[in-house]
């Protein structure tokens, strides 16, 4: 069983999320919080899996409250108004395993708690835009890095958002094996974490 948390200020909002999360089987709700101070507190008392986390809210705002949330287990994807696109990369930066608008078909945020609680750096389409338009902004885009044949293939699978166990299905081999080259791929990138490799991927059209 899947054990969420919810933390937006608009209790309707709050409502509605559990109403849908409790339909599902291997889903819960856990909890509910109005601010993110309150938030990070239920995180620690309650352990929960995933964390939704609005990033527009009172007393500690979301991006706060991740920054609290550092080196937690629990996975947390950012569910916030289409305001300002560049929430996405300090939100990424600061831990998110997700990033998703309040307009996401309901379906699909049950699809998105599920993988990220699987392992997976999930981020709305228009989440990734804005990373790539904004890094595309500051800097330009350095010569691609040369990587193996295989570390291609996994890099496209990370891209595809495909866990290191869907990976080492996919392409045969032990999942030991896909943790070595998942570890080669974002040395090489010189890059911290999946996230960035994805979106070095989708940059260089290697995804």
């Amino acid at each position: 069983m899947i054990r969420v948390l919810i933390a937006d200020d608009h209790p309707v909002v709050r409502q509605g999320l559990r109403t849908f999360l409790d339909l599902q089987d291997d889903i819960t709700v856990v909890g509910e919080a109005g601010d993110g101070a309150q938030a990070v507190e239920l995180v620690e008392q309650l352990g929960p899996d995933v964390l939704l986390l609005d990033l527009k809210m009172p007393v500690l705002d979301g991006h706060g409250a991740l920054e609290r949330l550092a080196g937690s287990k629990t996975r947390v994807v950012v569910l916030t108004s289409v305001s300002d696109r560049g929430d996405v990369g300090p939100a990424m930066r600061a831990g998110a395993a997700g990033f998703l608008y309040k307009d996401v078909d309901p379906n699909a945020l049950v699809q998105a708690v599920r993988a990220v609680h699987g392992g997976q750096v999930l981020l709305a389409p228009e989440a990734a835009e804005a990373m790539l338009s904004r890094a595309a902004d500051e800097a330009e885009v350095p010569a691609p890095v040369p990587l193996t044949d295989r570390e291609r293939e996994v890099l496209a699978l990370i891209a595809a958002g495909r866990s290191n166990r869907e990976i080492a299905r996919s392409l045969a081999v032990a999942e030991k094996t896909v943790k070595t080259h998942v570890s080669n791929v974002l040395m090489k990138l010189g890059v911290q974490d999946r996230t960035q490799a994805a979106l070095y991927a989708v940059r260089h059209g290697l995804g």
